[in-house]
């Protein structure tokens, strides 16, 4: 990461190379199967950038079909051990050499991605190509550290815990960061000796089918990684029906997360690992170590990437005494950013990823005016002149517990605003919603963070700021949020089997 942010510092990019890459032609795009580009059995479709609202390439709408075929090619290549029997060290330095190949193509992934979803620059260079590169590296460094165990048994008895591969696994990403989170998928796969068929989003593929390529280049085995994109109500159904597929490890709604868990059921009960996004809690306390600070980042923790972040800290809420001060410092800071292309590094905010997430996003701020609630600033389509989809950052104040955007997602620039009297009125405000994956907490009394860390139900808790945590540490939901954990070696768990030998000596 440090590596690819002293090539590649925000300083150092120049508006000319992004450019460079900006308006390079992208061929029709193939599916990618056992090693090679193949041609889907479906007709491919357009793949409108969210930038300027025109198509610039196609991608491959799969079928069952093919699908099917991927999936086979994976099972195949594991059960010839091309990838799980090979030496650990060399397995290592495999995922070292394509971590190398993300940084080389760091700018031109980068920008591919930027075209497909929106997501500005000055946050894309590092969340997706930099993240990608330290998340493939962490985890080469893993595969030779993780050991078996032998049982504390009777002097006749050996018992010994083998750490097995679980065989092909099916990753299904969205499209707010399909690199990163890609990456959080792969490489812990790769690194436990699995096959791997990976779906993108369907507004979100492209980088993830360059990293097909990279990964052949860096010696991936032939099946070990197969990139199949379409529909996920055909091609998405069909991987959660496998009955050859042993793992399911998915990041994206609730209804599509419900829906897997229900294909598992009916075929092979395939372990399914579902991140599923989150209303997060964003509490400050008037006791706050710098009020200034705790707006900005409050702001940025809702605004950045056009709120299109699972962890979001889409709700804000607010001690009394302190909340109409802190509004106004919020807003500022919200009317402070610059909207607009994603790929100009003057702009501090991109584009909404589609014309339906768009309608979306107002949809929810329509709603919240008809429930009482006040839109304090934005709310608005802006930019309609470029022909994509942009909204200005939205703060609404007087959000009820019981309205719609209190409780629901909206994956938005919309910020909903409460505010709370007690420490335990913010506890029940906090864990008021389905959801628990992130939260936040300012103060300075590190007796009241600690206990609020314990009250507050999500995965992940900031204290003191919101964000930023890296790949040493997991992301796991709590309640509607899912279950598993992405990053760490804790995600190492989903794609290992314990096997137990009992040796009577």
């Amino acid at each position: 990461m440090e590596k690819l942010q002293n090539q590649i510092g925000l300083n150092m990019l120049e508006q000319n190379l992004i450019n460079k890459h900006r308006y390079k032609k992208i061929s029709p795009q193939k599916l990618f199967i056992d090693g090679d580009w193949v041609n889907g059995t479906g007709e491919n479709f357009d793949i409108v950038s969210p930038i300027d609202g025109k198509p610039f390439t196609s991608i491959a709408r799969a079928t069952v079909a093919d699908m099917n075929k991927a999936i086979k090619s994976a099972r195949t290549a594991f059960e010839k051990g091309l990838w799980s029997n090979m030496a650990p060290a060399h397995r290592k330095k495999i995922l070292h050499k394509l971590a190398d190949l993300i940084e080389r193509d760091a700018l031109e992934l980068t920008v591919l991605g930027v075209r497909d979803n929106g997501t500005e620059i000055n946050m894309a260079i590092n969340a997706e190509a930099g993240s990608a590169a330290g998340t493939f590296r962490y985890y080469a460094e893993c595969i030779d550290k993780v050991y078996g165990e032998i049982a504390p048994t009777a002097n006749n008895v050996l018992g010994l815990i083998h750490k097995e591969p679980v065989g092909v696994v099916g990753a299904i990403v969205p499209w707010n960061f399909p690199l990163m989170i890609g990456a959080w998928k792969i490489a812990p796969a790769l690194a436990a000796g699995n096959s791997i068929v990976l779906k993108p989003a369907e507004t979100a593929s492209l980088s993830l089918l360059k990293i097909a390529e990279l990964a052949s280049e860096a010696g991936v085995p032939e099946g070990v990684l197969n990139i199949i994109t379409g529909q996920g109500s055909v091609v998405g159904k069909a991987m959660g029906l496998s009955m050859d597929v042993d793992v399911l490890a998915f990041t994206g709604s609730g209804p599509t997360g419900r829906r897997l868990l229900e294909y598992s059921a009916q075929s092979n009960m395939k372990r399914c690992y579902l991140e599923l996004g989150g209303k997060s809690p964003n509490i400050v306390f008037s006791d706050a170590p710098d009020l200034d600070q705790a707006a900005k980042v409050s702001a940025m923790a809702i605004f950045r990437n056009s709120g299109q972040v699972c962890v979001a800290a889409s709700r804000l809420i607010i001690e009394d005494e302190i909340h109409d001060d802190f509004i106004r410092k919020v807003i500022k800071h919200a009317n402070l950013l610059k909207v607009g292309d994603p790929l100009d590094l003057s702009s501090d905010v991109g584009a909404i990823n589609s014309k339906i997430q768009l309608r979306s996003n107002l949809k929810f701020v329509d709603v919240a005016k008809e429930e009482g609630a006040d839109i304090l600033t934005g709310g608005n389509q802006i930019l309609q002149n470029t022909g994509g989809y942009y909204m200005e950052p939205t703060v609404v104040t007087n959000v009820s517990p019981n309205s719609t955007l209190f409780k629901d997602e909206v994956f938005g620039p919309v910020l909903a605003v409460s505010k709370f009297k007690s420490e335990s009125e913010a506890i029940t405000l906090a864990n008021g919603t389905e959801f628990g994956l992130s939260a936040g907490i300012w103060t300075s009394n590190l007796s009241k963070a600690h206990q609020m860390v314990s009250k507050v139900n999500a995965g992940v808790v900031n204290v003191n700021t919101y964000g930023g945590a890296d790949v040493t540490v997991p992301l796991s939901g709590v309640k509607q949020s899912g279950n598993g954990a992405d990053k760490s070696m804790h995600a190492l768990d989903k794609y290992i089997n314990l096997k137990t030998a009992w040796i009577q000596l």
